[in-house]
């Protein structure tokens, strides 16, 4: 955060996970820069050892109080959205075909239960290959929809989406949904995380389908490394 006074940008997502795992020491601190700054702030829910969809409910129990307090944390902050992954699949789940779609389901009713409670804006993420989350494509995304009967927001990540070489059908077949965007790019391959221009996203073509579908909301840089670079990449692209 002490870095940011370096570059002209008006919207910060915090990581909610390792080293920068939230408490309310950090998050008074973390709120008082946002402030004096002028900053939008987001926060995107821990993801290293959780799953929505473990077929454990003592697990699962404990996986959605964890999450709960990083929403808390998104209300404290004054986020504007907090963003999580899908579940994954397990050992086990080739002998329960289907249940922890099942699961999975439950658990974002759950969220949407407990962020209405603390009255916090949340949306789920597209996530790559080839990693076993049960929701990685359109098709997957589409299903999600049509089963869902309440109302969440796309977080779409173009990286994420490159890998799965839907970047365009992302976009343009969940326009109505998408309230957030992640960018960096890649080799197509794995998700590294770099500059923008310095992987295989054709970022020209990217922008107008994003132009086109008429989206206006923010779209997060990503990358580790070249990140004014990428900035001003990005700008002269949306611009």
């Amino acid at each position: 955060m002490q870095h940011l006074h370096e570059v002209d940008v008006h919207h910060v997502e915090l990581l909610d996970e390792g080293l920068h795992t939230l408490n309310r020491k950090r998050v008074k601190a973390l709120r008082k820069v946002a402030q004096s700054r002028n900053l939008k702030l987001t926060l995107h829910s821990p993801f290293a050892d959780i799953n929505i969809a473990s077929p454990t409910p003592v697990l699962r129990r404990t996986i959605l109080k964890r999450l709960e307090k990083s929403i808390y944390y998104a209300r404290q902050l004054d986020c504007q959205l907090w963003i999580f992954h899908p579940g994954l699949k397990t050992g086990i789940s080739y002998f329960y075909p289907g249940e922890d779609w099942k699961i999975n389901m439950e658990s974002v009713r759950a969220l949407l239960k407990i962020a209405r409670k603390h009255d916090v804006e949340i949306a789920i993420e597209n996530v790559p290959e080839p990693h076993p989350f049960l929701m990685k494509s359109v098709q997957d995304f589409s299903r999600f929809y049509n089963e869902l009967d309440e109302d969440i927001g796309l977080v779409v990540d173009i990286a994420h989406a490159n890998l799965n070489n839907q970047i365009e059908e992302f976009i343009t077949q969940f326009s109505d949904r998408i309230v957030h965007m992640h960018a960096s790019d890649n080799d197509g391959v794995n998700d590294v995380h770099l500059g923008i221009g310095y992987g295989t996203v054709d970022w020209a073509s990217v922008a107008n389908v994003i132009k086109k579908e008429g989206y206006s909301s923010v779209i997060m840089l990503e990358s580790i490394e070249h990140v004014e670079e990428s900035l001003q990449t990005l700008r002269k692209f949306f611009a």
